[in-house]
């Protein structure tokens, strides 16, 4: 029989119910990246690298890609925690599938203040202490 401690079980828990305010939900993402900070700094610099890029492809993508990117994006966001950009992404990848161009346009508005604020704490997570 296998035992867990403790720490193994906590660290493979769900996401909280209610994510907290801050844009990027910091147990989460320690829980996630097992407590590894050298890791934690690694996964935001690369999440960071692709958020910037979808944003810029679901800008100016047809609404095909525009979903599929938004669902790209939104996979990864909720990966580290930053549960209202993921949902901002959700909201767009529907927008995009019905058609609404006023809709798709909103959302693309939506998705890219949740990208500044999750931008912003990644920056100043990676900032130097």
């Amino acid at each position: 029989m296998i035992e867990l401690t403790q720490t193994a079980m906590d660290a493979v828990a769900s996401p909280p119910l209610v994510p907290g305010d801050r844009p990027i939900d910091l147990v989460h993402l320690s829980r996630m990246t097992l407590g590894d900070r050298s890791l934690e700094r690694e996964v935001l610099t690369l999440f960071a690298r692709q958020m910037a890029l979808l944003i810029d492809r679901i800008e100016t993508a047809t609404p095909p890609i525009a979903a599929a990117s938004a669902h790209t994006l939104r996979g990864s966001a909720k990966g580290i925690g930053a549960f209202a950009l993921a949902n901002a992404a959700a909201r767009l990848e529907e927008a995009a599938t019905s058609g609404d161009a006023r809709r798709r346009r909103e959302s693309v508005d939506d998705l890219r203040a949740a990208c500044r604020d999750a931008g912003a704490e990644i920056a100043e997570l990676l900032s130097p202490a």
